[in-house]
């Protein structure tokens, strides 16, 4: 054998090497973000800190335990995996956030201010290896989405990426001093389950004016995995309600293909759409209306909440 096929077949080999490498990588991404799911105890912790300004006071230290949430896979294809948070307090069950992780994506719904969202596209080169996190919330509406890569080192696995977003819901109907949280989002697989970190920024974005930080917040958020008998009820209630929310993240990803920009309103008619949509859900569960027909009541509720705005312009 010549020294050139010698070469040719060392390069070979290795290129053999490096996909079996990727594929491994990539299985080791898909079980790390399975493995956030099961039945939780969860503890939400919130303090502000390092304000910019020595006239601001910190508005103190926030804390929510006692809870329960069930994290379940709701999808598990293409590599593509889509967990459902749903929160147990009070003896009731409450749709809470989704996780949609997307491997090697380019394409990113990103928050501006004031409840406006753009579609950009971003280069291959960028995303490579890389997972995207979309958060939605309550009514699967955007909250904000990050691009970048799980590293599994030193015994540790983990995915941290910064973006940003509206307001929270614990301040957004109480505070009007900011209109942006630049969130840097770290989430940690654990021995007892999973916890994500937070190390936030609120900024008051204006156009035409450079960003103004006013104070940053760290948030530790810990899932203390518990007996999934605790959470029967959550899964007996996403049973009877799954089949209504794949419509509505349908009828979401069909209103961000038809439009560029969007801009979310928080009434129409003088009601928010929680309700709007908590009415439906009672009606699809009533079977009241189904099929067709409640698949259009659910496109028609959310363009009306969406409205396009093709003039938006992007500070990243």
């Amino acid at each position: 054998m010549n020294k050139t096929s010698i070469l040719t077949l060392a390069t070979a080999f290795m290129a053999v090497g490096a996909f079996a490498q990727q594929k491994d990588k990539l299985a080791q991404d898909k079980a790390a973000i399975k493995n956030m799911c099961g039945c939780m105890d969860v503890t939400f912790e919130y303090t502000e800190t390092f304000p910019t300004d020595s006239n601001y006071k910190p508005k103190g230290y926030h804390k929510t335990d006692g809870a329960l949430e069930y994290v379940t896979v709701v999808e598990d294809k293409n590599n593509r995996i889509i967990l459902q948070h749903l929160l147990l307090a009070g003896g009731e069950v409450i749709k809470h956030w989704t996780e949609d992780w997307q491997y090697e994506n380019r394409n990113l719904l990103v928050y501006n201010k004031d409840q406006q969202w753009k579609n950009i596209t971003l280069p291959a080169a960028d995303v490579k290896g890389q997972w995207t996190q979309k958060v939605f919330g309550v009514d699967d509406e955007p909250r904000y989405e990050g691009s970048a890569t799980w590293v599994h080192a030193d015994g540790r696995h983990y995915w941290e990426s910064t973006s940003d977003a509206p307001l929270p819901r614990r301040e957004y109907t109480t505070r009007n001093d900011y209109n942006v949280l630049t969130r840097t989002n770290h989430h940690e697989i654990t021995n007892w389950g999973s916890v994500h970190e937070q190390d936030n920024l609120k900024v008051v974005r204006k156009d035409g004016e450079k960003d103004v930080t006013i104070v940053g917040e760290k948030g530790v958020n810990s899932y203390r995995r518990v007996e999934e008998s605790k959470c029967q009820k959550a899964k007996d209630w996403w049973q009877n309600n799954q089949q209504f929310w794949a419509l509505v993240r349908r009828g979401w990803e069909k209103l961000y293909g038809e439009n560029n920009t969007i801009t979310l309103e928080r009434k129409v008619n003088d009601k928010s759409l929680y309700s709007v949509m908590n009415t439906l859900e009672k009606k699809a569960l009533n079977k009241e209306i189904a099929g067709a027909a409640l698949e259009t009541e659910i496109n028609t509720t959310l363009k009306a909440f969406a409205a396009a705005n093709k003039d938006l312009t992007i500070k990243r």
